[in-house]
């Protein structure tokens, strides 16, 4: 090769994080504790979940201790990604305000493909997964927010790739742009696949809107 080369670079793409609570067992049952409490009095609302259970209202305004604990670390991943995608801006002098609700997906239930709009990041917590063999049950897949490459498809290359499916585990927490297309794959195991997702958006301090 005669050229030398001099950089390279991703120029236009989608930050996407994974963090991981390791002291998570003992929260994730005070949270699966609330959540029957809550699902218990409040049919919940239907959103992109299909055949599952969506919390009402703002999860974080609820008092309980285990939801405070998780509402700190969502704070705590926000900032620690928006720190690292190299924004300008100090994440830690705009108004952040976060709207998060609990999802309770039994045996069948999934959530179809959506986004969230007027937000700027978008996360879940996990707080059951049920394990499985194989299959996709409960995972969680993306899709490329740009237009069709087939051109680029051909080449096999991850960044030209049209879609991305994971599954994470209890305790690991996922952060995304909220624009992100996004659904879950229908829970085929018995037990109930049960995450927090939020919303996070931030705003100039002193200013009206």
């Amino acid at each position: 090769m005669l050229l030398q080369s001099e950089k390279y670079q991703k120029i236009f793409a989608t930050p996407f994080f994974r963090f991981h609570f390791p002291e998570h067992t003992k929260l994730n049952a005070a949270l699966l504790e609330e959540g029957h409490s809550l699902r218990s009095k409040k049919d919940g609302v239907s959103k992109s979940n299909k055949g599952g259970w969506h919390s009402e209202g703002n999860l974080f305004n609820n008092p309980a201790a285990s939801i405070k604990v998780l509402n700190t670390l969502a704070v705590d991943a926000v900032v620690d990604a928006t720190s690292k995608i190299g924004a300008k801006v100090d994440p830690k002098t705009l108004k952040l305000k976060l709207f998060a609700w609990m999802n309770m997906n039994p045996t069948g239930g999934f959530n179809a493909p959506h986004t969230h709009p007027g937000a700027h990041w978008s996360g879940v917590y996990y707080v059951a997964q049920p394990q499985i063999e194989k299959g996709d049950s409960g995972m969680i897949e993306f899709l490329d927010p740009r237009s069709d490459l087939p051109n680029w498809r051909l080449l096999d290359a991850p960044p030209f790739r049209i879609k991305k499916k994971l599954r994470p585990v209890p305790g690991d927490l996922i952060l995304f742009p909220s624009y992100l297309l996004h659904w879950v794959y229908p829970n085929e195991a018995n037990g109930e696949r049960v995450t927090v997702a939020f919303n996070a958006t931030f705003k100039k301090t002193g200013k009206a809107g």
